[in-house]
């Protein structure tokens, strides 16, 4: 997903290590979303949404959130 969405890998480790905010998954209790602004992409909201098990972490998807965007 991350060559097919033009993402690069260093802003979802920035994500999901260091969210801007972050909610469960209404319909998955399990999964986290985390979101963060991507100043490489003109402050878009990068969306992940990933679950964690013991100390690894799994993204499940991740995208440029088009209904969230970052308070300048």
């Amino acid at each position: 997903m991350l060559v097919e969405r033009s993402l690069e890998r260093a802003w979802v480790e920035r994500t999901v290590l260091a969210p801007a905010a972050i909610e469960l998954d209404p319909k998955h209790t399990d999964r986290t979303r985390a979101y963060r602004a991507v100043p490489e992409r003109d402050g878009r909201v990068l969306r992940v949404v990933y679950s964690r098990y013991d100390d690894h972490i799994r993204i499940i998807t991740l995208f440029l959130d088009r209904g969230r965007r970052h308070q300048r």
